[in-house]
C-alpha cells in the first residue's frame, strides 16, 4: 500500500521537470504527507493545472464521507469491479505528484520505516482516481486515491504491494480521455526503473512530523 509520501521539490522546479501548469501558490515542500490531507493532483493533460484534493476517495454517491479514510489506496486488479472505482477508472483518472514514499518493514515485533525514491531522485507521479462529492448540506469536496499493484523486486522485500508509479514517458497516457481500458490497465504495473530504499527515522510514524529529518537516512 501507500500510506505516506513526500513532495519536496520546489514548485517552480517541479513545473519545469514534469511540464505542469499552474501550481497552488501556497504549496510548500512536504516530507510526510498523510491520508485525509490535501494533496497536489493533475486531472487534465490539456491545461495540466495542479490542484489540491482530499487524500481518501469519497465516492459521489456516498452518504458517509468518513469512508474516505479506508479508501486511500485502490487495487489495480479490481478497479473495473468495485462500485467506488468503476466510474472514476473510466472518466476520472488523476496524477498524484510525488518524489518519494515510505513503507514499513516488519522486523520481529517492530516495524522499521524506509524511504523509497528513484535512484535519480527525480519526481514522478502516482496513478490515481478522483471523484466529486456533495453533502446533503451542499458541501463539496474533491478527493482521490492512489492505485497499488504487485511489488517489483525492490519493494517485495518490504511489502506485498506498491503504488503504481508513472514517469514522464507514461504519465500523460494515464489522463488520455480516448485511452481504452486495455491500454490503461497496461500502465498499472510494477515500476521497472531504478529505485532505492533507505531506512529512516521513526519520526515519520507521526504525521505531525513533517521536516527534512523524516527522510534523513539511518544505518540499517
Amino acid at each position: 500500500m501507500c500510506g505516506r509520501y513526500t513532495l519536496t521539490v520546489d514548485p517552480a522546479e517541479l513545473r519545469e521537470l514534469l511540464e505542469l501548469g499552474e501550481f497552488p501558490p501556497d504549496w510548500q515542500p512536504r516530507y510526510n504527507i498523510a491520508p485525509t490531507q490535501a494533496v497536489p493532483v493533475v486531472i487534465s493533460a490539456q491545461d495540466r493545472t495542479v490542484e489540491l484534493f482530499h487524500w481518501g476517495l469519497i465516492p459521489s454517491w456516498s452518504k458517509d464521507p468518513s469512508m474516505a479514510s479506508r479508501m486511500i489506496n485502490a487495487r489495480a486488479e479490481s478497479l473495473h469491479e468495485k462500485p467506488a472505482y468503476r466510474v472514476p477508472f473510466a472518466r476520472k483518472r488523476c496524477l498524484v505528484l510525488a518524489d518519494g514514499f515510505y513503507e514499513w518493514q516488519h522486523i520481529e515485533k517492530s516495524k522499521r520505516p524506509f524511504f523509497i525514491q528513484l535512484k535519480s531522485r527525480q519526481p514522478f507521479v502516482f496513478a490515481g482516481l478522483w471523484d466529486h462529492w456533495t453533502s446533503a448540506q451542499g458541501e463539496e469536496k474533491r478527493s482521490c486515491t492512489i492505485i497499488t499493484c504487485d511489488p517489483n523486486e525492490l519493494m517485495s522485500k518490504l511489502h506485498n504491494r506498491m503504488p503504481v508509479m508513472l514517469d514522464r514517458s507514461t504519465m500523460w497516457d494515464w489522463l488520455d480521455p480516448a485511452a481504452n481500458p486495455v491500454a490503461l490497465r497496461a500502465l498499472l504495473v510494477p515500476y521497472a526503473g531504478a529505485m532505492m530504499a533507505q531506512p529512516v527515522s521513526k519520526l515519520v510514524n507521526s504525521p505531525q512530523n513533517d521536516t527534512p529529518e523524516c527522510i534523513k537516512p539511518e544505518k540499517a
